[in-house]
């Protein structure tokens, strides 16, 4: 599918922001593991957390939907894997990540594979971590890459992975660590990129009731024996997903608002709204909304987003519209997203007259004249909408493969014909 983007120009939107993705995967695997039923009101429901779902399935856990809820009849951290049986993450690095480690309750082998940008993407670091638990790892295919065949046990114990590359290595081995046979401890090692992910874990393995202990982000003990019980739990708006429409707002001049966020949320998208306020954009909060307006020229910006690595791409829009120079910091990590971001954003805004450079681990972008033209996200949901929000500052922009956006916001395009912009 083939979506072209018109110029628009002083946007009125109203939007209610989609449920978080990353409260939702762990939202589902604690869940799956508890002792007894929960209820999930207001899941994201999407690709990826079809996958993650699924895979629970074939586990043993129960999914059932109830209106915009879903009940889970947990299994006890007793899973009822089939021997040998496979386990498709397609293009879910988050599935992939966090399952891996429940994949060592199985009590019997179990293969983790995917799509091919999937087969791309690193675990090894993550497979090393879990060999110090007592799990054994055989690669199918590419050495520290899927597919991969695991078995053994999750023994527990003290393990050290690097934080450098992704927190959902951290992330996979706290969320099954209270079905270890003994306690675990997570040694960090370097800077965790993408920290604000782990409080979301944390604060959701609390709900479920894991006990955990942390130093900063230097170390976390979870304490074994001590399983998740089956709750009722309301899954929060996505900052992430609500980046566009504020963006919309900052590139078009226009007014838009945003509802269902939680303005105490642990989530590092969070301080996107913040960002645009550095630019010359007005913020305003009523309760869980909130508007975003432009009313003069944006300014260039500096800033690290380490923690906010899902909308850097927005950013990147806002910035090449903005009239002075970007310098956005804290990034390499995206090379190991569903597309090289780092290299894909070079590229794309280039062809649209962007003046951008990409330098190991920062973007610096400055003011250009733009124009349209045809972007391939490569099924890269992120691209696709990060390019229609500036697509409707430019016009002339046709995003192709259209639907790679159903990753993570299946109702994205249908907001935007809502409210005329397409």
């Amino acid at each position: 599918m083939d979506v072209l983007i018109r110029k628009a120009r002083d946007v009125s939107l109203a939007v209610t922001a989609p449920p978080s993705k990353s409260f939702t995967h762990r939202a589902m695997i604690c869940a799956a593991l508890a002792e007894g039923p929960s209820l999930l009101s207001r899941p994201l429901v999407s690709d990826d957390t079809g996958i993650t779902e699924r895979a629970l399935e074939q586990m043993g856990a129960r999914f059932a939907r109830d209106g915009d809820a879903v009940r889970v009849q947990g299994t006890g951290g007793r899973l009822a894997c089939t021997e040998g049986g496979i386990l498709d993450m397609g293009d879910s690095g988050t599935s992939m990540r966090l399952l891996s480690s429940v994949a060592l309750l199985c009590g019997c082998p179990v293969v983790l594979t995917g799509s091919p940008r999937m087969k791309e993407r690193p675990l090894g670091p993550l497979m090393d971590g879990l060999v110090q638990l007592g799990g054994s790892v055989r690669y199918l295919g590419q050495e520290g890459f899927p597919p991969v065949e695991l078995s053994g046990d999750l023994k527990g114990g003290v393990t050290r992975i690097p934080g450098e590359i992704s927190s959902q290595f951290i992330t996979s081995v706290l969320i099954a660590a209270p079905y270890a046979r003994n306690d675990i401890e997570v040694v960090l090692r370097g800077t965790p990129v993408s920290r604000s992910y782990l409080d979301i874990t944390l604060e959701v393995m609390r709900v479920f009731g894991g006990e955990i202990r942390r130093s900063g982000y230097e170390s976390f003990q979870v304490k074994s024996g001590t399983p998740y019980r089956g709750t009722d739990y309301t899954i929060e708006g996505d900052y992430s997903s609500a980046s566009y429409f504020f963006a919309l707002a900052a590139i078009t001049g226009g007014r838009v608002t945003v509802h269902g966020l939680n303005p105490e949320s642990c989530q590092g998208d969070r301080n996107f709204p913040d960002i645009l306020s550095r630019m010359g954009c007005t913020v305003r909060w009523a309760g869980t909304s909130a508007t975003v307006t432009r009313d003069c020229a944006l300014k260039g910006v500096e800033v690290d987003m380490s923690s906010s690595p899902d909308t850097v791409q927005t950013l990147c829009m806002v910035a090449a519209c903005a009239e002075s120079p970007s310098l956005i910091t804290g990034i390499s990590h995206l090379k190991y997203k569903e597309s090289d971001r780092l290299a894909g954003t070079e590229r794309l805004l280039s062809s649209l007259g962007g003046k951008i450079e990409v330098v190991n681990d920062s973007i610096r972008i400055e003011p250009s004249l733009l124009r349209g033209g045809t972007i391939d996200p490569g099924n890269d949901h992120r691209t696709a909408m990060s390019f229609a929000v500036l697509g409707l500052g430019t016009g002339g922009v046709t995003i192709t493969n259209a639907e790679c956006v159903n990753k993570s916001y299946p109702g994205f395009w249908d907001v935007l014909r809502s409210g005329g912009l397409l």
